[in-house]
């Protein structure tokens, strides 16, 4: 690839900063690595918003990119999404949409876009594999974003058979690293327990974890995941999605990763699970299989080692993360 212009819509997010960390960080013209002639352009909401057509066509006029991967959506906890299932369709419809059509109209040779596992349907059978997207109906708390998410995969296949696209998706399982959202109201379970378990630390206080501790969940971290979205664009052509996550044996139980939690923070106060709150889903695996033996392998983060440094990338930029805190205070 050279001469090409590589385009990361929310480019500031947990995984566009996970793909930019590689690009920056891996020995250049390597397989991971940033190529000659290439331009990498991480663009964050302030450039344009991508639910309107005309902002959307001016953000692709100022880069002229060749090549995108498409990460940016609007996203938001259980709650927002129960409460308004409606917006958070219409509003990532737009976004897919005005992304997919531009890159067409535009000539783009190729877009990766992210999907998530919320995609597959709410009855299904594990473990979770490429196959299975539209089985059956999402889970009803969040079906407006699962299905605008799912769209995406109709669309690739759409542009793909009538003007020859090569547009595809990624479907990553639960993510963490520098980057993430902190904001306790929202934030997924890895930093969330992070942040409690520092503010149980500053203000001496008990950290209690809600439910037993007992499911199990796949967690890939973000600059793992940067490097299998830049093999994605370099290397793979299909229409059809690809899991990206560890395999099934790296399961870890959420007590596993709270003790880890625990031990990254230095917390040494009073830690306990309070099992009178619900568990949610005890398990659900996704197969790693189409990735490895597309890729050839791939050596991962050790999880604790991935913790460590989220950890500390939290702690050394607490001030400046997505931790929901400046808002409440502003409020």
């Amino acid at each position: 690839m050279s001469g090409n212009v590589i385009l990361v819509t929310g480019g500031s997010g947990l995984v566009g900063q996970g793909i930019k960390h590689i690009i920056e960080t891996e020995p250049a013209g390597s397989r991971f690595g940033k190529r000659d002639n290439e331009t990498w352009i991480f663009a964050t909401s302030s450039e344009g918003d991508l639910r309107d057509a005309e902002q959307t066509r001016k953000l692709f006029d100022k880069y002229k990119p060749t090549h995108v991967i498409h990460l940016a959506a609007i996203v938001g906890g259980v709650f927002a999404n129960m409460k308004s299932n409606a917006s958070f369709l219409r509003d990532n419809m737009l976004i897919n949409d005005n992304i997919l059509h531009t890159a067409y109209l535009t000539k783009v040779k190729k877009v990766v876009s992210c999907l998530s596992t919320c995609v597959f349907p709410d009855k299904v059978t594990y473990p979770l594999d490429e196959s299975k997207i539209h089985l059956g109906p999402p889970h009803p708390s969040n079906f407006g974003y699962s299905h605008a998410k799912r769209t995406v995969d109709i669309q690739n296949r759409a542009y793909k058979e009538q003007y020859g696209c090569n547009f595809t998706s990624a479907i990553p399982t639960n993510v963490f690293g520098p980057y993430d959202n902190f904001d306790l109201e929202d934030a997924h379970v890895i930093p969330a327990l992070i942040h409690k378990c520092l503010l149980a630390k500053e203000n001496k206080t008990p950290f209690v974890v809600a439910g037993t501790g007992k499911p199990l969940r796949q967690f890939i971290y973000s600059r793992d995941l940067g490097k299998m979205f830049i093999w994605m664009l370099r290397e793979y052509d299909d229409v059809d999605p690809v899991i990206l996550s560890v395999g099934e044996a790296e399961e870890i139980t959420i007590k596993q990763v709270t003790d880890a939690i625990v031990k990254a923070v230095g917390f040494q106060g009073d830690y306990t699970f309070d099992t009178a709150k619900a568990d949610g889903q005890y398990r659900k695996p996704a197969s790693n299989k189409k990735l490895i033996s597309l890729m050839g392998g791939f050596e991962y983060t050790p999880f604790e080692d991935a913790l460590d440094f989220t950890v500390k990338w939290f702690l050394e930029n607490y001030d400046t993360a997505r931790t929901g805190m400046k808002k409440k205070t502003a409020a």
